[in-house]
């Protein structure tokens, strides 16, 4: 039989359905994964391309090189612009808005067009951690920044546009309803119990062990007991910081570490999966509170949501986490 069970820092509720794994239906076409030069002359993101993208807002140099490791750069087609004003307008007396006030940049994360995440080694992913967070404290400086978000999608499955290596930061003067959910469960939980959600959900997850995929010194990664979505995993740190732009650089490294291993295992495990990767964090002016943990997760794009899910909000989980984490664990 299966289980229902609730996500404790969303109070969302998960059907976990092992069983429809195995439903009959049509055949749906392989994934296809393209093998990709190391230069593409096409990509503005490739080293010589430069003038395809604007200018630099940071780079850092690769050492073995003298050329660029890291690159940020502003989107060319961003979902928001940093001109305008963040003044509600009433609409009809009903419908509110506003300018799509805000910053969207990338951050090459490689000069190489063909590196897969995993073959990213941790030297190379704490510079591209360092980027995140150098970004993420400009920003977070700017008086109409509300929410910084940064995330990575991987693939056509999980939205990018094109392959070279790179992730996105959309800072913005709103915090998403998303977010707000979670902080509001976090806040009642630190109300009831003196303690952060998060960091008990860490412990927890410790003391259970069966959807631990791997513990460091500084971090922990497992798959949460509601998974929404197969082999959804989780890193997070055992320090407690509510914000990552006040992460240590101790604490970049160390996860970089931990996110090698994790891709590694991905791979292995589901085969190169496109994926989505988020990094949580504090709405701006929250950063010293003691209810949060900043934290990544990352959703391997197996399957798609259909008609239940979007009626009713509620996800089914054709994999049960304890199952998906020995697997990761075996990878």
């Amino acid at each position: 039989m299966g289980e229902i069970r609730q996500d404790p820092t969303t109070k969302e509720w998960v059907i976990m359905a092992k069983d429809r794994a195995e439903r009959t239906r049509d055949s749906v076409p392989e994934r296809v994964r393209k093998d990709l030069p190391m230069y593409s002359p096409t990509c503005p993101f490739c080293p010589g391309n430069e003038e395809m993208t604007p200018p630099d807002v940071l780079s850092y140099s690769d050492e073995k090189t003298g050329r660029w490791g890291v690159r940020v750069v502003a989107n060319r087609f961003p979902a928001v612009t940093p001109e305008g004003t963040t003044k509600r307008r009433l609409e009809d007396s009903f419908f509110l808005s506003m300018d799509s006030v805000g910053i969207h940049e990338v951050i090459v994360e490689c000069p190489e067009h063909n590196k897969t995440p995993d073959a990213m080694d941790p030297d190379a992913l704490t510079q591209v951690l360092m980027a995140y967070q150098e970004r993420y404290k400009a920003l977070s400086r700017l008086p109409f920044v509300k929410s910084i978000i940064i995330f990575k999608n991987h693939g056509p499955r999980a939205g990018t546009s094109l392959d070279h290596p790179h992730s996105q930061l959309v800072a913005v003067p709103v915090v998403p309803t998303e977010t707000r959910a979670r902080y509001e469960v976090a806040i009642r939980h630190y109300d009831d119990n003196g303690s952060c959600l998060y960091m008990d959900l860490v412990r927890q997850e410790q003391d259970s062990g069966t959807r631990i995929v791997m513990e460091s010194n500084g971090f922990v990664v497992f798959h949460p007991f509601a998974s929404k979505y197969p082999f959804e995993t989780w890193i997070m740190p055992k320090k407690h910081e509510a914000s990552f732009g006040n992460a240590s650089q101790g604490d970049l490294a160390g996860l970089a570490d931990a996110l090698h291993n994790t891709m590694t295992k991905l791979r292995r495990a589901v085969d190169n999966a496109d994926f989505n990767l988020v990094l949580d964090s504090a709405p701006v002016g929250d950063e010293g509170k003691e209810y949060y943990l900043w934290h990544i997760r990352i959703i391997p794009r197996l399957t798609e949501i259909a008609g239940f899910e979007i009626g009713t909000g509620i996800h089914i989980n054709t994999s049960l986490p304890e199952e998906t984490a020995r697997a990761m664990r075996d990878a």
